[in-house]
């Protein structure tokens, strides 16, 4: 059994996350805990270059099995360089995405059976599930709003994705957070403090 904590974050694109995230870390500093921030793809060395596979534009003849199968060669590596150790060392892992982004965006965005999905998740992570998932819920228009904005012209290969692929990992995301009791749903469009003290406010029993 796991000693310390592991939070995720999740949503579609433009939802907030790497704000609330810098918001948590302030927090989690201030009251001395010991935490790491990974994110997904990424986080290691070999993540890092899956990453940029899976987020380059130009690979435009990817294909959605194939997508799965990297998403996930990247977690196994987080999960088995970093994110065990943490939490066996009791302290608090911090994730930018986990695997119920694989299901929201390669089940059920792709179209890929989502219990193969949900089985190789498992697999590569030896069953391991988050304490606590942050589902930071905005509409598909919000999302586009704020890419365009943010993102101008250097949006990735998934963010380039068009509505209809968004409502279905949206739709994903819904319900996930519908049937997973460690997800704790949020109103993406709420001020940023309003946000983040709903956050601390779950963790702050936890730690």
């Amino acid at each position: 059994m796991n000693k310390g904590l592991f939070i995720t974050f999740e949503g579609i694109d433009g939802c907030g996350k790497t704000t609330q995230i810098k918001k948590l870390e302030k927090k989690l500093e201030k009251a001395n805990k010991y935490y790491q921030l990974l994110r997904e793809p990424g986080g290691t060395i070999v993540g890092e270059k899956i990453r940029r596979i899976l987020l380059d534009n130009g690979e435009t003849s990817l294909q959605p099995k194939s997508e799965l199968l990297l998403y996930s060669a990247s977690r196994h590596q987080l999960y088995y360089e970093k994110i065990s150790s943490i939490l066996e060392a009791g302290g608090i892992v911090i994730c930018d995405r986990f695997f119920d982004s694989t299901i929201a965006y390669q089940g059920y965005g792709r179209g890929l059976n989502i219990d193969f999905v949900d089985n190789l998740n498992k697999f590569v992570t030896d069953g391991l599930t988050p304490d606590i998932t942050f589902l930071l819920d905005i509409s598909i228009e919000e999302s586009s709003n704020r890419l365009n904005t943010n993102s101008g012209d250097t949006k990735d290969r998934i963010e380039n994705e068009d509505k209809k692929f968004y409502q279905k990992v949206r739709k994903g995301f819904l319900e996930l957070a519908r049937s997973k009791d460690r997800f704790i749903k949020i109103d993406g469009t709420k001020s940023e403090q309003t946000i983040a003290n709903l956050i601390w406010n779950n963790i702050k029993k936890e730690i």
